[in-house]
């Protein structure tokens, strides 16, 4: 299911549409003081400019989920903190002459003094690698779990989901280009601790903190730190990853997490290379490794129409994930709509994605969801075993849920998850 956060950062006026309009510039939504401080009132005065303007769809619901993230952590407030000591980052190797290797994802840059790897937020500096996003997340929301989206975890629980800016690769097709493409130097944000974001979670009974919209490797630093204390305090981690990261970051970080989402783009590594500029095999390890950690893993395509939804295509696809991850692993198929470079192409056809959908299963996949079109019965979790319904859903509400202890209440099979 597509994904628009809710920004909580200045952003510099780079590139159009939407960020290089200054009738609609970001402020910064964490300095509130109360429902009806002034800043409030100037957010409400703003979204009332935008509704009687030009502005577009997107644009105003920006400005309405900007006051909304706002009040959402409205238990942040007062000054700045003073800017603090670069972070240090994990992962990394000195090559000697200044130059060092990064060891965070799989493109291994090898970074000279005072550049940055491929993501654009780690730099080196005098032979260091520092992190450039560490505290500073550039948006954040209390969403519904299943927005993730996240069938299998925690039904009708939120999870307070964060975000820094930056990619470690370059989807033509983002939806969250804003944040995912921009660098650190394009935002201007508060700096937020690591217990303040577990503070936040805890005040707003969030079940989980999901690290999530750009890609979370980026920010490995400050979502393990995050990660850690979530966990003691007993709030979950669930990660909506790209998969695009090292064995041994990854190793440490599934520790830490309940749950796993990864976007796996394609099932060609042509498709990675021209339309993400990045690689499948190293996403398929990554697969493989968070299986057999235990943690629990959940997979969403996003079914591109031409690119990627090809029968065959699919039918690999589903088997391999069968053969190589089990047969019980929840698989979403979800409707693509044209978005930051490739608008060329229509949103997917419904028929689409039921061909899609009907391919999986056929191949031995047992749990087959459709997204991005609320109301479809392809929604819904149904007992492998005797088909009888266990969670009605609709978009991002759970109707009912008729689980109990973990099993179907008609057969008593097992329906895995983390349910509790």
């Amino acid at each position: 299911m597509t994904q628009e956060p809710f920004l909580i950062a200045e952003f510099a006026p780079r590139r159009p549409p939407f960020l290089a309009s200054p009738a609609i510039f970001l402020y910064s939504a964490v300095y509130i003081r109360g429902a009806f401080s002034p800043w409030v009132r100037q957010r409400l005065v703003f979204i009332m400019q935008l509704a009687h303007t030009s502005a577009t769809r997107r644009d105003f619901l920006c400005g309405v989920g900007l006051t909304a993230a706002g009040l959402a952590v409205g238990s942040v407030h007062g000054q700045p903190a003073p800017a603090p000591s670069p972070h240090e980052a994990s992962f990394y190797e000195p090559l000697g002459n200044g130059e060092l290797q990064c060891t965070l994802c799989p493109w291994q840059c090898v970074v000279k003094e005072g550049q940055r790897g491929k993501c654009g937020v780690r730099e080196n500096r005098n032979g260091r690698y520092y992190t450039l996003v560490y505290g500073r997340p550039c948006a954040i929301n209390n969403d519904p779990i299943e927005k993730k989206p996240f069938f299998h975890v925690y039904p009708r629980s939120k999870a307070l989901s964060i975000a820094t800016v930056g990619c470690n690769i370059r989807c033509s097709f983002c939806q969250n280009w804003e944040i995912s493409q921009s660098a650190p130097e394009d935002v201007r944000v508060r700096f937020m601790k690591p217990e303040e974001i577990v503070k936040i979670a805890a005040d707003r009974k969030s079940r989980a903190i999901a690290y999530t919209y750009s890609e979370p490797t980026i920010f490995y630093e400050y979502m393990v730190d995050c990660a850690a204390q979530a966990k003691s305090a007993g709030i979950g981690n669930v990660m909506v990853s790209n998969g695009f990261i090292s064995k041994e970051p990854l190793k440490k970080l599934c520790n830490l997490m309940t749950a796993i989402k990864i976007d796996l783009k394609a099932f060609t590594q042509e498709f990675y290379g021209k339309v993400c500029q990045g690689r499948l095999r190293p996403v398929q390890e990554t697969l493989k490794r968070i299986s057999e950690s235990g943690v629990w893993l959940e997979i969403v395509v996003l079914i591109i129409p031409t690119l990627n939804d090809g029968t065959e295509e699919i039918k690999r696809m589903a088997g391999w994930i069968v053969e190589n991850l089990g047969a019980d692993v929840p698989l979403h198929f979800t409707r693509f709509h044209p978005a930051y470079k490739l608008r060329n192409l229509p949103p997917t056809p419904v028929k689409t994605l039921r061909r899609v959908r009907q391919i999986a299963i056929e191949q031995g996949c047992h749990f087959v969801y459709s997204g991005n079109i609320p109301g479809m019965d392809s929604e819904d979790t149904t007992c492998p075993t005797c088909k009888a319904l266990i969670i009605d859903r609709h978009g991002h509400s759970v109707l009912s849920n008729h689980l109990q202890d973990g099993k179907c209440p008609k057969c008593g099979a097992v329906i895995p998850g983390v349910w509790g």
